[in-house]
């Protein structure tokens, strides 16, 4: 009269934790720099090496990143542009800077 053993499913990606996310990602070949991840990249990474489909409504810190790039790029040119009086230029790139400012804050 042995009791059947249960299957434990694995909770959701998204409800785990970082460190959780970080053992499993380890565990993965494809996976580098897992220990550089936040959370959402870890999912992100996660669910392209078991080939899930990421939905492109879902948040992702990535494009963030990216978007803060071009964001300290373009300050550099503003602020080189304001050294040389090209202030018309200048005025350019200060609104590009305002315009993904606020598509960060709409990510977030």
């Amino acid at each position: 009269m042995g009791s059947p053993k249960k299957e434990t499913k694995e909770k959701p990606l998204e409800k785990m934790t970082a460190k959780e996310l970080k053992e499993i990602a380890i565990a993965l070949s494809d996976v580098t720099g897992v220990h550089g991840m936040n959370k959402a990249e870890l999912i992100n990474a996660i669910k392209l090496d078991r080939g899930i489909e990421i939905k492109s409504g879902e948040k992702t810190d990535s494009t963030v990143r990216e978007i803060k790039k071009k964001i300290k790029e373009f300050k550099a040119k503003m602020e080189t542009l304001l050294e040389s009086n090209d202030n018309k230029t200048a005025a350019v790139y200060k609104k590009r800077i305002i315009k993904l400012k606020k598509q960060t804050r709409k990510i977030a």
